[in-house]
């Protein structure tokens, strides 16, 4: 039987779920191209390769979609976004070159627990006691992997949870903007944006990639795109309510990379903290979910 009809007879819930896992295999292979790519160029360059060749790989699409995705009102929006994002793709790409892969994926698990903040400080959302627990519990499973005052807490890992606080502001970003915007149009501009934005801090580091490096890069812009390309198709067949739990995935499978890769192996209090993480990130996205349920019913 041909692999697409095979895979269209399955149910929806169950093509979601290997998209997703498909998608969160992706996501955390860019971990470890990310490390290989950074050995020999400045992690500042590698954001910039990361954006081009996602570019490039794009450029068919936007073709296809024609000029009427790029018309907007809101380009100063979509330029505030891409700025903050290739500060934060600076952060995150530099904290992985810094610290142990799995530690940057357990702590990356916070990213919803500064969007649910950045809800309640920007659009006035409501906030009750079981929400605020969540959110302590999971900056509680964030002391548990830095551990502050059993170590000292690295430049890497403020770096990865100053990543964190910048994809919740870029995802407070796209809320707003998917009020007026297509989705497609959101995807169009972030690819065209982001480029020549990351070129700029580059160019202050530039050296030219060997060959291997660039398979590296190739591999990081190839694995970032086919990823975010599996995730979208799983949330647009199913809440992500039924998606979020696979988003643990990442970490033993990051931790097995980069045991294979780096000899790397987690401490017990990263496996502990990052549960504890997204356990309560996974309870907010529940809690929510549930509640917009109500308010359309």
């Amino acid at each position: 039987m041909d692999p697409r009809a095979l895979f269209s007879s399955l149910p929806i819930s169950l093509r979601a779920a290997l998209l997703m896992m498909l998608a969160m295999t992706f996501f955390a292979s860019m971990s470890v191209f990310i490390r290989m790519s950074a050995k020999e160029l400045d992690p500042l360059e590698v954001v910039f390769f990361r954006n081009f060749l996602a570019l490039l790989f794009m450029l068919p699409w936007i073709a296809r979609r024609g000029v009427g995705v790029m018309r907007t009102k809101r380009i100063g929006l979509y330029s505030i976004r891409a700025l903050i994002n290739i500060f934060g793709m600076a952060a995150g790409f530099t904290a992985l070159t810094m610290i142990p892969l799995a530690e940057a994926t357990a702590l990356s698990f916070t990213t919803p627990l500064f969007v649910t903040i950045g809800a309640v400080l920007v659009f006035g959302e409501a906030i009750r006691a079981r929400r605020i627990s969540a959110l302590l519990i999971g900056f509680a499973g964030t002391l548990i992997v830095l551990r502050p005052g059993v170590e000292a807490i690295s430049l890497g890992a403020l770096l990865t949870i100053g990543n964190a606080v910048v994809i919740a502001v870029t995802t407070l970003i796209v809320k707003t903007l998917t009020k007026t915007e297509s989705p497609a149009t959101i995807v169009a501009y972030m690819a065209l944006l982001q480029s020549p934005l990351a070129l700029i801090p580059a160019l202050f580091v530039w050296q030219w990639p060997t060959a291997e490096t660039y398979v590296w890069l190739t591999l990081l812009a190839g694995a970032g795109t086919l990823g975010h390309i599996c995730w979208t198709r799983a949330c647009s067949m199913v809440e992500l309510t039924q998606l979020q739990p696979l988003d643990f995935i990442r970490l033993p499978l990051v931790a097995l990379a980069a045991f294979v890769m780096f000899a790397e192996t987690p401490t017990i209090w990263t496996w502990i903290g990052g549960a504890v993480i997204f356990s309560s990130t996974a309870y907010i996205t529940h809690r929510e979910a549930m509640i917009a349920r109500r308010k359309q019913s």
